[in-house]
């Protein structure tokens, strides 16, 4: 039995595929790569509450709550980024296997909110995910 050839459709489904789910991991490493910019706000925090003398003497120092407030604030941030990037890593990884297409929707959908990247890559994926020939590869038929 000879398998069939692909279709023209086939194959440029499969190639835009391919790139969505490349230029998925490029964008989550560069989004966990940003999100650890808030590093620098959770140190600043640490040495407010640590050291507070080295901002000033007597009634001058700074608060403490000042301090607790970057770090959390940075914690948060920092942890906001890593959620992000991991889903977008996961959609990528799930886009390649060709599985989850709602979890996939939705995070093209969440990744508009990116501005300029994110909006590029989340509307174009949102494109090739509309396509019937697309939707067909995510949810195959029983094997005859």
């Amino acid at each position: 039995m000879e398998t069939p050839l692909p279709s023209s459709q086939q194959i440029l489904d499969n190639e835009h595929l391919k790139l969505l789910s490349i230029f998925h991991y490029v964008k989550g490493g560069i989004t966990a790569l940003f999100a650890c910019i808030p590093i620098i706000h959770v140190v600043f925090g640490l040495v407010l509450i640590v050291a507070p003398r080295l901002f000033g003497h007597g009634s001058d120092q700074p608060p403490t709550f000042l301090g607790w407030f970057f770090v959390i604030l940075g914690f948060f941030i920092i942890f906001l980024g890593w959620t992000v990037a991991v889903l977008v890593l996961i959609a990528g990884r799930c886009i390649a296997r060709r599985r989850h297409y709602t979890f996939c929707f939705v995070v093209a959908c969440l990744e508009c909110l990116s501005v300029p990247f994110g909006t590029v890559l989340g509307v174009f994926t949102i494109l090739v995910l509309n396509r019937q020939s697309v939707k067909a590869l995510f949810n195959p038929g029983p094997v005859a």
